[in-house]
């Protein structure tokens, strides 16, 4: 009869397997996300150097065909129903101030006008910047969030004017826009200076993380790991 009391046990060789497969999977996911960020990557910058398009052109898209697309608006600013969405720039604390911008038509589009700090949240101490009359604004659209995008993000408190999270309705109903007259997305105004200097514009975060190389890497490496210590453990109990 042969000597099984050295060989390795099915559910320990199963279990391995298993593993094994699992690590596999995970390097070729992170493969998989490597090749989607990279064509969003490509597409973002193909974007950005695109002519710049109307309200009209835009709203003509799908809603999720329109992030980061350059887009011109003229309209007048309704200084008096900003709202203002916590950030912090250079590691200082202060808002994005969102200002409805009313246009020719009578509809209503939220334009995110930049960063003050705190010491400049309220319009008084800005004043300079609070322009009046039709402006044109240069900037990128950018789409409204459904949903807040994750249970460690606070609730938005709009009774302070303040979010956490980008809740156009909220905003909306907060600044008493008219059912029916606001444009579905925002617009993030381009970096040319404001008077007074605030709110400073440009703050779209265009920077998009790319660690999935090394991610797949690392799983496929725990992989070859695996391999090579369950190899080695048979052997030695063999011997």
């Amino acid at each position: 009869m042969a000597d099984t009391r050295h060989r390795p046990g099915a559910g320990l060789v199963v279990a391995l397997g298993i593993a094994l497969v699992i690590l596999i999977s995970l390097g070729k996911w992170q493969l998989y996300r490597l090749q989607w960020k990279e064509q969003l990557v490509a597409e973002i910058d193909a974007r950005q150097h695109a002519t710049p398009a109307s309200i009209a052109d835009i709203e003509s898209r799908p809603a999720a065909d329109i992030d980061y697309l350059p887009a011109t608006v003229t309209g007048t600013f309704d200084h008096g129903r900003e709202q203002y969405f916590f950030a912090t720039r250079d590691g200082e604390v202060g808002y994005h101030v969102y200002t409805p911008l009313v246009l020719a038509d009578g509809r209503t589009i939220f334009v995110n006008r930049g960063f003050v700090s705190d010491a400049f949240k309220d319009p008084t101490s800005r004043s300079d910047g609070q322009v009046q009359g039709a402006v044109t604004i240069m900037g990128l659209a950018r789409s409204r969030l459904d949903a807040k995008p994750s249970w460690v993000v606070p609730e938005n408190e709009p009774e302070k004017k303040l979010y956490f999270w980008k809740d156009l309705d909220a905003m909306a109903a907060n600044a008493a826009i008219e059912p029916g007259t606001l444009v579905p997305f925002f617009i993030d105004a381009g970096d040319a200076p404001n008077p007074g200097g605030w709110p400073k514009g440009g703050v779209t975060q265009i920077d998009l993380p790319n660690n999935h190389l090394g991610y797949a890497m690392t799983w496929y490496g725990l992989a070859v790991v695996l391999v090579v210590v369950s190899v080695l453990a048979f052997r030695r109990k063999a011997r």
